[in-house]
C-alpha cells in the first residue's frame, strides 16, 4: 500500500463536515420568507402601541384641563369675565396659575405638553368653547379639548383628529 492509498482511505473514513450551497440556499430562502410574513405583525404591533401612547396622552392633557375648570369652579383660579373658566391655552396648564387669596403659590397641571406620538410634536389640536363644534381652528380662549393632529386612520377606523 502506498502513502497515497493510505491517504485516500483515512479520508474516506472521516465523515465531511459542513453545508451544501443548496441547503445554505433553502435556509436563507425560508428565514426571508418567515421575516417577511413576520413585517405587517412588527407594523401592526408598533401602530398599536403609538396609538395606546396617544390614548393616555390625550386622557392625561383632558384630565389637567378637568382639575383646571374644577378649580375655578370652586373659586381657587381667577376667572376673567366673559369665560367660563376653563384654560385660555395648553401652556397655562405647565406654567401653573396664581392661587386666589395666596401670594407666590402656584398650581401647575402638568409637568409638560406631551408628544403626540403620531406627528413626533408637541403640538396638539385645541377646542375652544366659543368654537363651533366641528371647527379646526380655535378662537383662542376657554380650551375644553385637545386632539391629535395627525393625518390617517386608527386601527378601530376612526381618524386620530376625532379621538
Amino acid at each position: 500500500m502506498t502513502a497515497s492509498n493510505a491517504g485516500s482511505k483515512a479520508r474516506k473514513g472521516r465523515r465531511q463536515r459542513g453545508f451544501t450551497l443548496a441547503e445554505l440556499v433553502m435556509v436563507c430562502a425560508i428565514l426571508a420568507s418567515l421575516s417577511l410574513l413576520a413585517l405587517p405583525v412588527v407594523k401592526f404591533t408598533l401602530q398599536r402601541s403609538k396609538e395606546m401612547e396617544l390614548r393616555q396622552d390625550l386622557r392625561e392633557m383632558r384630565a389637567a384641563i378637568d382639575q383646571y375648570k374644577r378649580f375655578s369652579d370652586h373659586g381657587l383660579l381667577p376667572v376673567d369675565l366673559a369665560t367660563e373658566g376653563y384654560p385660555k391655552d395648553l401652556d397655562s396648564l405647565v406654567k401653573g396659575i396664581e392661587l386666589v387669596g395666596q401670594i407666590d403659590r402656584k398650581v401647575k397641571f402638568m409637568r409638560r405638553i406631551p408628544v403626540d406620538p403620531m406627528t413626533g410634536k408637541a403640538q396638539w389640536g385645541v377646542r375652544s368653547y366659543q368654537d363651533e363644534p366641528d371647527s379646526l381652528s380655535t378662537g383662542g380662549e376657554d380650551v375644553f379639548d385637545v386632539y391629535s393632529l395627525a393625518a390617517g386612520v386608527g386601527l378601530n377606523g376612526i381618524p386620530y383628529r376625532k379621538w
